[in-house]
């Protein structure tokens, strides 16, 4: 049993930055979040696009901004259930919840804060029959061991960039990499198309364009898949496919969790602390609903920030919290390291 202050449901930029708010009182928080890696929608969308509408940052990669975050809320030793999906949900007599994941990791916290961006991200599969029999036996639709590839011979399907992205990577790790996309042009950063581009060339990557793949063959793993390019079919050997064709953003179980829900998101109080119908259970960032609603980060970070607020007074209960600005009270983490302004230096004048 993981305990911890506040459980936060979404490992996003708005979750991230909630870790923070959390640490200057002085709470602990711990992250479930289905893709393997912190960053949400920044990591796994976009990593290499930039955001322009971040304060301070006229311009910042998706993924330098995740790189930011985790360095900000560092010092305050967030906890990590990452590649796994928060299921069920249960109140305890004393008002606590027990949160559990679809690989039956279960979460203690007396706050629920579900930062789920625009909910739990489902891989978009290819169309093909007999693709279910291979799940988790050679067929994975997101890479989170890159080590399990080692020696392996690999079919990457997919145009943006993960496909390109873990194409490059893997390309020193596997012993054969091939990449299909159904089009000659890719859709991913141009860096990463040219480096694509010059793998292909020194004979590091196989490149199959246009082309998709229609079969998979294997007994009990994957051992082939039947590749359609132009008028023919072919089939090519592998140990390993991973169809990168991008995540499709659901509610997923927390839509059954008793929650006030309207068009897929999460009905909350604006006028106080993003709480929804369900005391001690929040919703902050683009999950949520409220009137005049906007789906931004920087409306994720103001809302993470009340709810840090709220949730410090169900956790310390008649206890008052006196606001202090971090350039007068600095910053305490809980791993013992202090930021703070310089002091200034008193001197008379002669």
């Amino acid at each position: 049993m993981i305990k911890t202050d506040i459980l936060i449901i979404g490992a996003g930029p708005t979750g991230l930055f909630a870790v923070f708010e959390a640490g200057l009182l002085k709470l602990k928080c711990h992250l479930i979040d289905a893709l393997p890696q912190p960053g949400g929608q920044c990591s796994e969308l976009y990593p290499k696009k930039p955001i322009y509408d971040i304060p301070a940052y006229p311009e910042i990669l998706a993924g330098d901004l995740t790189d930011k975050l985790m360095e900000q809320c560092k010092q305050f030793e967030p906890g990590f259930t990452l590649g796994e999906r928060a299921d069920t949900i249960e109140k305890q007599d004393d008002g606590t919840f027990i949160v559990t994941t679809n690989k039956g990791t279960k979460h203690h916290a007396p706050v629920v804060a579900i930062a789920g961006g625009l909910g739990s991200f489902e891989p978009r599969k290819p169309l093909i029959d007999n693709l279910s029999d291979y799940e988790d036996k050679g067929v994975e639709y997101m890479i989170k061991e890159p080590e399990i590839y080692r020696g392996k011979k690999v079919v990457i399907a997919g145009g943006g960039d993960s496909a390109l992205d873990w194409s490059i990577f893997l390309s020193d790790v596997a012993e054969e990499v091939t990449l299909i996309h159904r089009r000659n042009e890719f859709r991913g950063h141009l860096d990463s198309v040219e480096k694509v581009q010059e793998l292909k060339s020194a004979g590091k990557i196989n490149l199959i364009t246009p082309a998709e793949v229609i079969g998979i063959e294997g007994d009990g793993k994957v051992e082939a898949v039947t590749i359609k390019q132009d008028a023919k079919t072919y089939k090519k050997e592998c140990d390993h496919f991973v169809p990168l064709f991008g995540l499709s953003p659901k509610l997923g179980p927390i839509a059954d969790w008793g929650l006030e829900i309207e068009k897929n998101s999460i009905k909350v109080n604006n006028a106080l602390d993003y709480q929804t119908n369900i005391p001690g259970i929040y919703a902050i960032g683009d999950v949520n609903t409220y009137p005049g609603k906007l789906k931004l980060i920087l409306c994720g970070f103001h809302e993470a920030t009340l709810m840090c607020q709220s949730a410090y007074q169900i956790i310390n209960p008649g206890k008052r919290y006196v606001l202090k600005y971090t350039t007068v009270a600095g910053v305490d983490g809980f791993d013992g390291t202090r930021k703070e302004a310089p002091k200034a230096v008193v001197k008379a004048i002669e």
